[in-house]
């Protein structure tokens, strides 16, 4: 197989009908401008088919500026009414001095290597009535089904969200992420198998390799190249909800080939070829655009998970416990799944170094020696636990409400370390254990639902409530 690709961008069903995120916003509208209302992709009882959902990790159910058009922190793939795949036709030697009126044809996709000033490879493609194409990247134009960009204020993964889908409701000048990073072809028929392939086509229905960007013949006598930053891709070493296991991070080509990394993100020498791994997409596979990381969740794996009414019903039943601060005894109240942008003064804050859940207070700053042997309050702003006198950060509790981050749908008994997500033991123990990459070759664990780097031995730690003493 060379590669696959896309015609036009026809919209799925809005994505939150079936599986609505936790922020009350507006409603998900039809994206790209030729799309059409549901009833009308699928006239009458029809139920439509789902391929998966693309999650953006850093986001808490939605961006902090609202879902909006294609600009999400969450895309549901649909079956499209006309199929838009297209595949592999003709390959041409040409001139390179040729190319631009070789691809000057805006009605034929084409992948264009340019292999020295005098000598370029052009693939045209035609259409394949069996598949259908999603592309994602940072672009707006209108063959974009899901428009990235990084988040701002990434700071290395110590901040709010390291990376995400144009969080700050604009594009960064500065980002690492393709315009048309990437692409998904999806099969039209059973099981629907999907698979990922690097670069996506512009709105010329064209993909560009200049000279720079690392390309090569393959055995067979075809093209094949990566784009600059890459698209790494790794599935769960085992199945995604019963054995979070992490699998290891490849690359993959314009083709769709398997390659080890590189020896740093954008080096003009490919990995080593990997025969017995593919590009198919399963449950639980992440998806790096250098810059932002997405997870693939299965319409079979999003079963499994809580849906926005199950978490609503578990924050009420935290509450309905009335949990209290073991030293105020005032009584504790997770805000509502909505509510992430302000501190309640009902939320319970916790101990991170030991797990002790208690009311806000603006007491037990760790002191340090300052200077003469004075003592000064800690630029850390760590705190003494006043029930085990343990030193470490004091932070508020969210529950993580983006349900297609969980593992299972087990209460929420953990938080994770520093960020005070709150979610299942399964789900902070799957996600401790995954390296997500960060800059050009490092790996970092992070909270899926802010993308702050884990602390601590372990990433996450177990609540420690305590009950009315009523």
């Amino acid at each position: 197989m060379v590669l696959e690709g896309s015609s036009e961008a026809l919209c799925p069903p809005p994505p939150l009908e079936l599986r609505p995120s936790c922020n009350k916003s507006q409603p998900s509208m039809p994206l790209g401008s030729g799309s059409q209302p549901h009833d009308a992709l699928f006239p009458g009882d029809k139920e439509p088919v789902k391929y998966g959902e693309l999650i953006v990790l850093g986001h808490n159910g939605s961006l902090a500026s609202g879902d909006k058009g294609r600009r999400r922190s969450r895309l549901a793939l649909y079956k499209r009414p006309k199929a838009n795949g297209v595949k592999p036709d003709v390959i041409h030697n040409v001139s390179t001095p040729l190319v631009s009126k070789a691809l000057s044809n805006k009605s034929q996709h084409s992948i264009s290597y340019t292999l020295s000033r005098s000598h370029s490879v052009i693939v045209e493609y035609t259409h394949d009535s069996n598949t259908d194409m999603f592309q994602i990247g940072r672009s707006t134009e209108s063959m974009i089904d899901l428009v990235v960009t990084d988040s701002a204020g990434g700071g290395g993964g110590q901040g709010q969200g390291q990376g995400g889908a144009g969080g700050d409701g604009g594009q960064s000048a500065q980002s690492t992420i393709s315009r048309y990073a990437c692409r998904i072809i999806c099969e039209r028929s059973a099981p629907y198998t999907a698979r990922i392939y690097a670069a996506g086509f512009d709105s010329s229905k064209n993909i560009f390799l200049g000279e720079r960007a690392a390309k090569w013949r393959t055995s067979d006598g075809l093209m094949d190249g990566l784009t600059t930053n890459g698209v790494l891709v790794m599935h769960p070493a085992g199945e995604f909800v019963s054995e979070p296991t992490p699998g290891v991070w490849r690359e993959i080509s314009v083709c769709g080939n398997v390659f080890a990394l590189r020896e740093t993100r954008s080096a003009q020498q490919r990995g080593k070829l990997v025969d017995n791994e593919s590009n198919t997409l399963q449950d639980g596979s992440l998806i790096d655009l250098c810059g932002a990381t997405l997870l693939w969740r299965t319409p079979s794996g999003l079963r499994r998970t809580p849906t926005l009414k199950q978490l609503e019903s578990l924050r009420q039943e935290l509450n309905a416990a009335r949990p209290q601060c073991p030293v105020g005894f005032n009584t504790l109240a997770f805000p509502s799944l909505a509510q992430r942008a302000t501190v309640d003064k009902k939320q319970p804050w916790v101990y991170m170094n030991c797990g002790h859940v208690h009311g806000y207070h603006n007491w037990g700053f760790r002191k340090e020696k300052a200077g003469t042997g004075g003592t000064a309050p800690a630029s850390t702003g760590d705190r003494e636990c006043p029930m085990c006198r343990r030193v470490g950060p004091y932070v508020p509790l969210w529950l993580g409400c983006e349900g297609g981050l969980y593992l299972d749908a087990g209460p929420p008994t953990h938080a994770f370390c520093p960020c005070g997500h709150v979610c299942s033991e399964k789900t902070v123990q799957g996600w401790s254990q995954i390296p997500l990459p960060h800059g050009t070759h490092a790996f970092h664990a992070a909270c899926p639902f802010c993308g702050t780097w884990l602390t601590g031995e372990q990433g996450h730690i177990k609540l420690i409530f305590q009950g009315p003493v009523d």
